[in-house]
Order: C-alpha cells, then structure tokens, then sequence
C-alpha cells in the first residue's frame, strides 16, 4: 500500500484511511451538510487532521462533502460496497489553487473531454500533491503545468480556504466510486492583474480546454447554485446571459462567450459529462467570497454588494494573515 497522504487523530495517533471510509464520517460528521471545522497540519505532501486541537496543528479549516457523496451513503448501507472497492488504497491528497488577480477576479478552466476523470468540468488549477512536496508548491507546480503561469517571487501571497471530500464517479447513481480524495483549496493572491495574467497564460491542451475569469458577482450566482439541495438559493435579477471565456481550438483560442446556465447547472444523477462547474469548486468560491469579504469589507467593484452565503456555515473558522511568497 502507498504512503498515506491523509491521516486521521483518532485515538491519538496518527491513523490512515482506508478508500471505502468516509473521511467527513470518521471525524464525526453526521447529519447536516457541514462544513465542519478540522484542526489541520499541513506537511510535506500530507495532512494531518481531527476534530480537536493537536501538537503542531497550523490551521483550523472548514472540511465538507457533497450531500450525494457516495462514502457517506456506503457508511448507510456497507453491504452495497461488495468486494468492488479497493482494499489496497487509502484516500488520496490534492491541492487546487483559486488564483485571485489584483483587480479581485478568479481563474477557472475547463478540463478537456479526453480526461478519465471529470471531463468537461470548470475547476481551478489542481491536482495532486507528490510525496515529499509542500502543499502550496503542489498547487503552484499544477498551476504552471496546466496554464504556463509562474508567479514571481514576492508578488504574491495565500491562505488556506477550506477542505473537500470527493470522489468519482461523484454519486453512487453513478456506479461506485474509483477515486477518493481530500482537496485543498489554497488562495493565492497575485499582485498582477487579470490582463497582464492572462498576457502570460499558456494552458496545456492536453489537460484544459478554456479559460475564464469569474467576477465576485459571477462567482456568488454559481456558489450559490448548490448540487444536491432541493431549492436553489434566490439568484440576482442583473446576471449577465453570458460570460466572456477564452477557448483552445486547433493550437491556437478564440474568445467564447460561455452561457451563464451552463456555470448554474447542477450534477446530474445519471452519468454524463455536461459541461459544468465542479461542486467543490462552487465550495471554494464561496469560500472565497467569505474571504474577500473578510479582508475588504467593500462592494465589490460593479457595484454590487456579494452575498456569499448564509451564515451559518463557517468558513476559515480562524482567520490568519497571509503568507507571503513561497510558504517555506
């Protein structure tokens, strides 16, 4: 079996996780939605979390899952597990990157249709975290492999938003799930704008399919359509019909202008590769929105004062100043 990369305080030690269990479960989540507030240690290409305060802990995070996610259904209902799911895999990290432009907008690409594993999806840069490596440097090394942007030295800063529990395929409607991950969704907050970024991107095609900057405006309509809720959240009157996107086609892009439905669609419960943003992505961007919020105590730049959900759900439960540069 591979290094664990995620480890639970259970009983006052570090354990692994198996890939059936539910991270969120062990923890202590039960009923409700969440996001439940983890104490977190963040070390060379694996994280430590619980429920309680420990030694060397560095953050106390938001952790949630999708209400459909299948390793919270199989904890109901074991028997339906079999023999199908992998016994010799624990759960697997990843780290994603809401890369946060001066002028307050964020990068988002769509995964092409030839990927295994969520296709057709927009998602911020990501991926996983190689042993040994620090978390921030995982998220800025995928960064760079999928859109050829490497940010200096010193022009930029972060913070950790919040953790996911995901899977896929993501419901079991879907069949039963053959990846199981905790992401990291770290903010990093460039110095440059969106026009002189977007003068530097380069995406790999084999990997991303279009780009797009969301507005904090944008981002709160698409955050607050959540995947599995049963009434959707009262969206502005004022949303543009359509967002302005960049698409590769044939070596080269051309500007695309993306229908606002297509950011506000839902995950099907059948199988298909609609194009959609992710779930935990709508998670991060509001995750974001908090933060923003928290830091400028301004509307943002429309105009338009952002709400970026409801309050009960907690966000970066301790709100930490942010790090500047490489981390190290």
């Amino acid at each position: 079996m591979a290094a664990a990369r995620v480890l639970l305080l259970l009983s006052g030690r570090p354990e692994s996780v198996s890939f059936a269990q539910s991270v969120c479960g062990l923890l202590g989540a039960r009923s409700g939605l969440g996001p439940w507030p983890m104490h977190c240690s963040l070390k060379q290409g694996r994280l430590v979390l619980s429920a309680r305060p420990f030694p060397g802990a560095s953050f106390r995070l938001p952790l949630q899952r999708p209400p459909f996610c299948p390793f919270a259904a199989l904890d109901q209902q074991p028997w339906a597990s079999g023999a199908e799911l992998p016994t010799n895999r624990g759960v697997d990290l990843g780290v994603a990157v809401i890369l946060q432009s001066s002028d307050q907008t964020v990068l988002l690409t769509r995964r092409t249709r030839t990927l295994s594993i969520s296709p057709n999806l927009w998602v911020p840069p990501g991926g996983h975290v190689e042993l040994d490596e620090e978390l921030l440097d995982g998220g800025l090394r995928d960064l760079w492999e999928e859109s050829g942007l490497q940010l200096p030295q010193g022009q930029f800063s972060w913070v950790p938003l919040g953790l996911w529990e995901t899977a896929y395929p993501p419901r079991l409607s879907w069949g039963l799930p053959k990846y199981h991950h905790i992401i990291l969704y770290l903010l990093v907050i460039s110095q440059e704008s969106q026009q002189q970024l977007q003068a530097r991107i380069q995406p790999n095609p084999s990997e991303v399919s279009a780009l797009m900057w969301l507005r904090p405006d944008v981002a709160a309509a698409v955050a607050a359509t959540e995947d599995g809720t049963e009434t959707p959240r009262h969206l502005p009157q004022d949303l543009p019909p359509l967002c302005s996107a960049v698409e590769l086609e044939d070596g080269g892009a051309r500007p695309l202008a993306l229908p606002m439905s297509t950011l506000l669609r839902t995950t099907p419960s059948t199988a298909e590769s609609k194009e959609r943003v992710s779930t935990g992505t709508k998670f991060a961007l509001r995750l974001w929105l908090q933060h923003l919020g928290s830091v400028t105590a301004l509307p943002c730049a429309s105009g338009a004062h952002v709400d970026p959900g409801p309050a009960k759900e907690e966000r970066n439960m301790d709100p930490l100043p942010s790090n500047q540069g490489s981390g190290k």
